[in-house]
């Protein structure tokens, strides 16, 4: 057995990817599944005779959109694309059935066109992107790689009993399709508006006060600028410097002659 410290060329991924094979099979348990993990997996995972899901109860988050080390993935804006490419990888090749309860680990089991174990994986492993080691983990997680046919074998005879004592569950794959439908579908901009606007604004509480948030002690207040400035005008100042401060980035728009450049100053 190998440990494998997921990390620069020994990671999950490594091991997966270039053993998906024509006609082979994966057999994965995963508390959590991500687009952007799956998104590594398509091309070869299309070339496979089945895949077989064992997923949380139902009740569970699968963190679709992954977690916080994804943002750069989600800033490609590509995620209502890829949902929807999921949607159909899983309608074609995926068996998928539900534990009945947490899954506090995972597994992956390669096996062959004759259905002979080939490689396993498992511990703290999930398709995730950090499960994949393409994003930093945790370095204290124990994964595990088995490096003999017994022990393959001992891993996938453990999957396969498991994934018979589950039985057949019809609309465990119904509904993984839908919720990636429903990451896939479009929304139209006055909702998206509606919803940034929710999340920017939803902590703010009081009117914002404008001594804690332009001090005086700065001196700003005695400026030129800032005197030749309407009411209306300090208060986007005001509300400009509080985005800053507390988003690091903020955009003045509004009509033309409102004095967005006395602001910017």
């Amino acid at each position: 057995m190998k440990i494998v410290s997921n990390a620069g060329s020994d990671r999950v991924i490594d091991i997966i990817k270039p053993n998906l094979l024509p006609e082979y099979q994966l057999n994965c348990i995963t508390p959590k599944l991500s687009l952007f993990a799956l998104s590594e997996l398509l091309h070869p995972a299309w070339l496979l005779s089945l895949i077989k899901l064992v997923l949380p109860d139902n009740g569970e988050s699968l963190d679709l959109l992954g977690g916080p080390n994804d943002r750069a993935s989600r800033n490609l804006l590509q995620s209502r694309w890829l949902a929807n490419q999921c949607a159909d990888w899983v309608q074609n090749k995926a068996e998928v059935r539900c534990s009945d309860g947490h899954l506090p680990n995972g597994a992956m089991i390669i096996k062959d066109a004759v259905s002979q174990a080939k490689h396993a994986i498992c511990g703290p492993v999930s398709v995730t992107t950090q499960g994949f080691g393409l994003t930093p983990g945790n370095r204290f997680d124990l994964i595990q790689y088995s490096e003999t046919g017994d022990e393959t074998k001992l891993v996938s005879d453990w999957f396969d009993a498991l994934w018979d004592d589950l039985r057949e569950q019809p609309d465990a794959r119904g509904t993984l399709i839908k919720a990636l439908h429903q990451v896939g579908k479009h929304r139209d901009p006055t909702t998206l508006y509606a919803t940034i606007l929710h999340n920017v604004f939803k902590n703010q509480g009081d009117p914002m006060d404008e001594e804690s948030i332009v001090k005086s002690a700065t001196g700003i207040r005695d400026t030129m600028v800032w005197k030749k400035l309407f009411k209306f005008q300090r208060d986007g100042v005001v509300g400009a410097i509080d985005k800053l401060n507390r988003f690091g980035g903020c955009i003045i728009a509004d009509s033309v002659g409102l004095g967005k450049t006395f602001e910017a100053l």
